[in-house]
């Protein structure tokens, strides 16, 4: 199914936008509570907290090049990607608050299998609704600058979604009072639902078209295939996951640290509120301006730039480990600025690769390259916290079991801070290399939609 050749509207920018509520809310509230739910509500141990997401994580990235497979089959046979969104958008909220019900009184080891369990749910029901949405731009247009506005106006929903979920997130978990468990399950319930709301309205910027056909049976690992192959013959592509998975790495390992900084760092829980308002206070008010920038100077350059001004950001956060106080807040902001270059321009160059590599190898694939896509960056995030609970266990950080307070050894505190700034700097620079051999220019894609017209 070829782009259409017309200028988006604004209902369906707008309803696409809306989508990233889920979007985000999933991304941030997860990653910013489970692994602290785990090691200071449950009492698992910070490797074991570590295992449970990741495991979540691995199977997401073993099923989303299937789902990505799968939608490009039902886009075929069918005319649309709605169905399979609409299921995910559906099955989302029961599971999220499943993950979050952990019965009163088991031990660690069962609370964490059960958390396991439930996650695995969610992260599948996630995955139905986020590969299709993800390949959805590359077929709603093929113009260069109107994917800039398209993606440009989805992150903006989605900074204020990562503002609502990570500040509003911590203030529902204490409508529990003193039980925790119960703050927990109320959060829970409250953001699944608003999650699923907003995926349920983006379901309905999914184009329909008359089918093609039904494609011939397939092998499940033949959607694997079809991925690896997308990644094969495509160098844009190879080059722009790759910076876009090393970011992730980094920005999910800053995300799951955000809590301990509030609490082991700032000493206040209320500071996690504040941080979120520093970081996306400036990206809500900054994606536009990413987008004119890109217009002028190109998408591959403005994410290069708002790449390198998040790395000196998020470096000059190591100063906690002498000074820990308010002005952090400063460094967060510049980091938000930036975040929101970092968030856009990547997603608006996804549906060119996509259209260049339909140009040159034929439509219908773009499910397969979102499959690949959302297992990359789920990796990335996945690992990101990962990464924290390692830098955890090797410094000695100390698990709780409900509201109790430990004291935690100096170093445990220092990699804290190391976690959520040195390292996160590194391989956000380290993302420059791959991003620096990103062959497609605007010239390229405009030939492309040239050529496509020709024909």
């Amino acid at each position: 199914m070829s782009a259409p050749e017309r200028r988006l509207a604004r209902g369906v920018v707008t309803r696409y936008a809306i989508g990233s509520i889920g979007t985000g809310g999933f991304a941030t509230l997860p990653g910013l509570v489970l692994v602290f739910y785990l090691t200071d509500t449950l009492g698992v141990t910070a490797l074991a907290a570590g295992l449970v997401v990741t495991a979540a994580k691995v199977w997401d990235v073993v099923i989303d090049p299937w789902i990505g497979e799968r939608s490009d089959r039902a886009l075929a046979a069918s005319g649309t990607r709605r169905t399979w969104m609409r299921v995910g958008a559906i099955a989302l909220p029961l599971a999220f608050a499943a993950t979050f019900a952990v019965p009163a009184g088991l031990p660690p080891v069962t609370a964490g299998a059960w958390v396991l369990v439930a996650f695995l749910a969610t992260a599948t029901a996630f995955s139905l609704f986020q590969v299709p949405y993800i390949a959805l731009p590359a077929e709603l247009t093929d113009d260069y600058d109107a994917r800039t506005r398209l993606l440009t106006w989805r992150v903006v929903v989605l900074s204020l979604a990562i503002l609502l979920f990570g500040a509003g997130g911590p203030l529902l978990r204490r409508a529990g009072g003193g039980d925790e468990a119960l703050g927990y399950l109320v959060m829970a319930v409250v953001a699944g639902v608003v999650i699923g709301a907003g995926m349920l309205v983006a379901t309905t910027t999914a184009p329909r078209g008359a089918p093609l056909g039904p494609r011939a049976a397939r092998r499940l690992r033949d959607g694997y295939a079809e991925g690896i192959a997308a990644l094969r013959r495509s160098r844009p592509f190879r080059d722009l996951l790759a910076a876009f998975v090393l970011q992730g790495l980094a920005t999910g390992l800053m995300l799951a640290g955000a809590n301990y900084v509030a609490v082991r760092v700032l000493s206040s829980e209320d500071a996690l509120t504040f941080l979120f308002l520093a970081l996306i206070g400036p990206a809500v008010l900054c994606a536009p301006l990413w987008g004119r920038l890109a217009r002028r100077i190109g998408k591959e350059r403005g994410f290069a730039f708002a790449s390198v001004l998040f790395a000196v950001a998020a470096a000059t956060l190591a100063g906690m480990l002498w000074a820990p106080g308010p002005w952090v807040y400063a460094p967060v902001a510049l980091a938000g600025a930036a975040y929101a270059g970092m968030q856009s321009l990547p997603m608006a160059m996804l549906p060119d690769v996509i259209s260049h590599d339909a140009r040159e190898h034929g439509d219908g694939r773009a499910g397969s390259f979102g499959g690949v896509w959302t297992a990359g960056e789920t990796a990335g995030m996945a690992l990101g916290a990962t990464l924290l609970t390692i830098v955890l266990a090797l410094t000695g950080y100390v698990e709780s079991v409900g509201s109790a307070v430990v004291d935690q050894p100096p170093a445990a505190i220092a990699g804290i801070v190391v976690a959520f700034s040195l390292l996160p700097a590194g391989l956000v620079l380290l993302s420059l290399v791959p991003l620096a051999r990103y062959p497609l220019r605007r010239g390229d894609v405009d030939a492309d939609v040239a050529l496509e017209a020709a024909r």
